[in-house]
This record gives structure tokens, sequence and C-alpha cells, in this order.
């Protein structure tokens, strides 16, 4: 540890304080002399006043607040940045924290003292409210940024934001259009990252939807998943889970509206799951256990709607799809949902549909990822 002595001489009208600091050879050495006005210390300091203070240097240089910290800073943008162990221990510690919330035991404070910045772009219920209760029902404090808020990008650049908000908060949750952008805030914040969302993946949704599959199933692997819509960023997190955690997975979509190829050849080539995509959604759906769908134009898409339920005709989940899928399949729907649209009411409705324990696993494996992150 630094050997740090500090000297006190008291002229009429200031106070000097000399300062020394001998660390360690990796540190360079400095002295530092300042001149107060005696008006800037509190009474009841008497002068004059002469203190000196030694350290032994004999303690260990790892207790010393100038000690570098080697902690890799850790965020959550893409389900593949994990291997299968981490995602499925992720999973299992949202199961337990789930558990002991729904106790209602309230001993369990993990983020007691700890603020989450939350910038949304796009505007989202389930997003805001899980990751704000969420965070304070394990004793920390979430701080709303809306779309007026900061307006990343055009009235502050993101790298600025990214700096700003890592000096006022422990973690940052982002909500945003351009996929860039959440790459750059990862890159220059100092605290994790959480993707909340962007057009390209929305990995919080997936290890949600993959928690409620495991408590309703009884598994993931070795399951089919079946989505029918449009290729979205949806279907592009679904496909990055299946290169690393081992299940059948179909996309049956229009043509002109498959997902990302380099998406789907990452999934293919990591050699882990059987990868479909079709345009014969009755077929994809033939043996199912999970009929997943979203909706047909999301946010930014809203022009393109009239559209797009032409070419979808077919592509609505309905009591005859659901037949086709078999009676033990279960309905999947990430929410919000246009009745009639994508999905009838009947299907929703249906007792094999497990669309609002799902909406609420958002929250438990969101938790369940900012323990992670934050290495609780």
């Amino acid at each position: 540890m630094a050997l740090v002595s500090f000297n006190f001489s008291v002229p009429s009208d200031t106070i000097s304080i000399s300062s020394a600091f001998s660390p360690s050879s990796s540190v360079l050495r400095r002295r530092q002399c300042v001149r107060y006005p005696r008006t800037s210390f509190p009474s009841p300091l008497q002068f004059p006043l002469k203190i000196s203070c030694a350290a032994a240097s004999a303690v260990s240089t790892d207790s010393s607040p100038l000690a570098a910290k080697t902690e890799v800073k850790k965020d959550f943008l893409h389900i593949n940045d994990f291997d299968k162990d981490t995602i499925l221990n992720m999973l299992d510690r949202a199961i337990e924290v789930k558990a002991l919330i729904k106790s209602g035991d309230r001993t369990f404070q993990p983020f007691k003292g700890k603020t989450l910045a939350m910038i949304f772009a796009k505007p989202s219920m389930r997003t805001r409210v899980s990751f704000e209760t969420g965070f304070s029902l394990l004793g920390g404090h979430a701080i709303y940024l809306g779309p007026d808020d900061i307006q990343m990008g055009k009235r502050e650049e993101t790298r600025d934001v990214a700096r700003v908000l890592s000096h006022y908060n422990d973690i940052i949750m982002a909500r945003v259009f351009a996929h860039q952008d959440i790459l750059d805030l990862a890159k220059y914040s100092t605290v994790p990252v959480v993707n909340g969302l962007t057009d390209y993946n929305h990995p919080c949704q997936i290890m949600a939807d993959a928690l409620t599959i495991i408590e309703h199933i009884g598994r993931l692997e070795g399951t089919k998943v079946v989505y029918v819509g449009d290729g979205n960023n949806i279907v592009h997190s679904w496909l990055l889970l299946a290169a690393v955690v081992p299940f059948h997975f179909v996309c049956a979509c229009p043509k002109g509206f498959e997902p990302d190829e380099k998406t789907v050849d990452k999934a293919r080539q990591a050699g882990i799951s059987k990868i479909e995509i079709t345009n014969d959604p009755k077929e994809a759906v033939r043996g199912a256990d999970v009929v997943y769908s979203d909706v047909w134009a999301s946010m930014g898409q809203k022009e393109e709607a009239a559209y797009r339920r032409q070419v979808f005709k077919g592509f609505q989940v309905d009591r005859t799809l659901m037949e086709i899928a078999g009676s033990n399949a279960y309905f999947m729907h990430c929410l919000p949902a246009e009745r009639g649209v994508e999905v009838t009411d009947e299907v929703i409705e249906a007792p094999n549909s497990i669309v609002f324990p799902q909406a609420e696993n958002r929250l438990h494996a969101q938790n369940a990822i900012m323990l992670y992150v934050l290495g609780k």
C-alpha cells in the first residue's frame, strides 16, 4: 500500500495541504500542493493545525484504491454470445428467483443501492413494466428515459450517452431501432448493457420464451418450435438460440419475408439444431410442440400493414392450423397481438395458449440476465 503523509501549515488567511504518494513502482510518484481559503473548510476546525498520517507499506497493494480492476464487463446483446451452459444456468436462476418472488419473500435484495437506466427509442408496455418492476422487486431503482428524453443519435451522440449514463448508473437497458445503437452503447459504456430490443433481435424475449417452454413442456432441448409469420427480429433471436441449444426450429413465412440469410447460415453452421425455412405453414406445424406468432407489421412498418395483410393470407394461426399441429401443441405470442389478424381470438384464449405466462416471464428472465451481468 502507498505511504501517505499529510502536513498542514496554517497562515493567517489560507490553509496549505501537501500530500506525497509513494505507490508501487508501477504507478508514477507525484506530489501535490493545493491552497484553499480558510472559509472553504467547515468550522469547527481549529487552527493552527498539524496532522501527520503514515500507513504501513507492508499491506498488500491489492487493497489499494489505486489497484487496477481487471474484471471484464458483461453485456447481454445476443443469445449466441454465451454458451449452452451459461444460457441454461441463467434460465435455472430465473426459475429460482421467480419462486422466491412468488412466495412473497422480499429478503433477496441483490440490486439494493443500484440503479438501472432504461433507454426507450421504441415505447413498450411489457419491456418497461417488466424491467422496472423486476429491478425494484430485487431492491434496485430503475429510471425511464423515453424517446424525447435523450433522442440518442440526434440530440446527443450515442457514445456520449453511454459514457454519461455509465457514471450515473450500474446497468443500462436500451430498446432501440438500429442494432448499431446497442453495439455502440456497449462499446462506450463502462457498465453492463442489456439489449431490450433492436430491429435485428430481441434476446430478452426469447429467454422468457425458453423459460416458458421449460415450465410447460419440461425441457427446451429437443422440442419443435414453429414460428408462423414475418421473418423478423424474433425469428433472428430464435435462430441465435438454436445456434447454442439443440432443438428443432421452423420459420414459416411468405416468400420475400424470410429471415436474414446470414443469421440462418450462422444457426445452420453451428450444427446444433435442425433449422427449416419454409413457405408452407400447414406442413410446418405438424408435430409442433409450440406454434409461435407475432404481428405481421412491426413498429416502423405500419404503413405496410394493408399490403402485408394481403401477402400474409394463409399465415394466420387459427383453430384449423392448431388442429394440424396437434392437441399437445402450445400457442405462444410475444405481444402485442392484433387479434383477428395474425392470430384468432379463439386461439389466443384457448386452454393451450400460454401467452400470458410467457408475458410474465419477461420479468423473471430479465432479472436472471441482470443478475448475471452484474455478477450477482
